[in-house]
């Protein structure tokens, strides 16, 4: 089984992230899915987006929930049963969640200089910071993991990463930053904080208290 990381924030905050290493059908073994979610997984075109699914669903199980105990509002934000708050994300070969008693958002995010190119999209008053960076394409993963975790977090639509998410400077070798929305006339603060390992970044947020 391949969870890859298990990292404990605080005492009700846990992160899972899994390798995506095994076929679809062997990450299908044992897994009962809703109907909503397995029309969900029949209408993948992608064989990678599949098995990031049904990935979320194992590390789901370890932290001993189903996919029945889990639900979407129509903003398309993930919520549990129970109460608890829930944060998902996949890319590539990786997926991961986070489980907490507060708001939470978490991304992970392939290091690819293709975001040199869309950084103009995400990027406002980050701008200034990242023109002094040597390692852009980093430092810009992170602002999009840490803008794409509030986004997720906050769960409202009309949201724009350039105009109402900010993230503050930071320094790549200290995981650490902060972030702000700004969103109908009020600001909400937010811890950042942000990992990489093999060629990929993991960005998870979580408000100020």
């Amino acid at each position: 089984m391949p969870l890859y990381k298990t990292i404990t924030v605080d005492d009700s905050t846990n992160i899972l992230i899994w390798k995506i290493e095994e076929s679809f059908e062997t990450l299908s073994e044992g897994i009962k899915l809703t109907d909503h979610c397995q029309n969900r997984v029949d209408n993948m075109k992608s064989d990678m987006h599949r098995r990031g699914f049904m990935s979320v669903r194992h590390l789901l199980a370890i932290f001993g929930y189903n996919d029945h105990d889990l639900y979407y509002d129509d903003f398309g934000k993930p919520h549990l049963k129970d109460g608890k708050q829930i944060s998902i994300t996949h890319s590539y070969e990786y997926a991961g969640i986070i489980i907490s008693d507060k708001l939470v958002g978490i991304d992970i995010e392939k290091q690819r200089e293709k975001i040199l190119r869309i950084a103009h999209k995400f990027v406002e008053s980050e701008q200034d910071f990242v023109d002094q960076q040597d390692e852009k394409t980093r430092v810009l993963t992170v602002i999009w993991g840490a803008k794409e975790s509030l986004y997720k977090l906050y769960g409202t639509a009309g949201l724009s990463f350039e105009q109402n998410v900010h993230i503050m400077p930071f320094d790549l070798t200290m995981p650490f930053t902060a972030g702000s929305i700004h969103h109908n006339d009020k600001i909400s603060h937010y811890e950042i904080t942000f990992m990489e390992f093999d060629g990929f970044t993991c960005v998870y947020a979580l408000p100020y208290v």
